[in-house]
């Protein structure tokens, strides 16, 4: 299958689930419009990112009730990946991504790394994952991370390893200033990040990243497509709302790993074992 994919770079309302969800529905009706199979929305992009104390109010089971009417019915015509704070069976509360698709719904990851350094404070309020696996679509088998966890380079490895076709990545980056470059340092470092995926995996990197204001916090948006030869396919607007698209092609991930074999040719076996033996050494 080679479905087209819509990046849908929105803003979203702090703790106001029904305003943002309408603003969904708005991006999921262009999508399809746009005759797209996939649209995927950033980071708590049904909640806002600045939630804090909230997370409890806003925490939502993956299963249908009266907030995901609208989306489950949509997901008959689109799939739709969307992040949202989730209830665990457990009563744990996570930070995590939703698919909408075919009129069900299902909790397709929980953020494994939720950052707590600087000005990020994830640990006090999410719980963290324990698990990392691909979401198999029926267009193909979609590796779901959330923003912190791409830069944790053993969870894009074993998403590739376990055959994702493409590797989502939905996040909140606030926009960073440094150094005397008219360049937007966070923005290339991130793209950079992007491309090296992209071709070590030889699998197309999705980023879905966020845009406007909270709490002083401004996110900066750059969402992009990459492909699996490492070259970016569809790029959005800068601090702008936006909506992109492009086909995941599966005969392009067939070239670049003919082409160049590293990805074909690695092994997780001696992976685990080198691991293991390090391990045992450092303990």
């Amino acid at each position: 299958m080679n479905p087209l994919i819509a990046i849908a770079q929105i803003d979203s309302t702090v703790g106001n689930l029904e305003k943002n969800i309408a603003h969904h529905i708005t991006f999921v009706k262009k999508a399809i419009a746009k005759k797209a199979q996939i649209i995927v929305f950033p980071e708590l992009s049904l909640t806002g990112y600045s939630i804090k104390d909230l997370n409890w109010d806003l925490a939502l089971r993956a299963e249908p009730n009266s907030y995901f009417t609208d989306l489950l019915t949509l997901s008959k015509k689109i799939t739709i990946i969307a992040g949202g704070v989730e209830e665990a069976d457990n009563y744990g509360i996570y930070n995590s991504a939703f698919v909408f698709e075919d009129g069900k719904i299902y909790s397709a990851h929980r953020k494994n790394y939720p950052p707590t350094y600087g000005m990020f404070e994830e640990m006090r309020y999410f719980s963290q994952g324990k698990d990392v696996r691909v979401f198999k679509s029926k267009h193909g088998n979609l590796g779901i991370l959330i923003c912190e966890d791409m830069w944790h380079m053993s969870l894009p490895y074993i998403l590739a390893h376990e055959g994702a076709d493409v590797i989502i990545s939905l996040t909140a980056s606030p926009t960073r200033i440094s150094g005397a470059s008219n360049e937007l340092t966070t923005a290339a470092v991130n793209h950079e990040q992007h491309r090296a995926y992209a071709r070590l995996l030889s699998t197309y990197i999705v980023f879905v990243n966020r845009v406007g204001f909270e709490d002083g916090v401004n996110f900066w948006g750059g969402s992009q497509i990459v492909g699996p030869n490492g070259d970016a396919v569809a790029k959005a607007k800068l601090f702008e709302e936006d909506l992109i698209t492009a086909s995941i092609d599966g005969n392009e991930i067939r070239r670049a790993r003919r082409f160049s074999r590293h990805f074909v040719d690695d092994s997780p076996e001696f992976t685990i074992q080198q691991l293991k033996n390090s391990l045992k050494r450092n303990t």
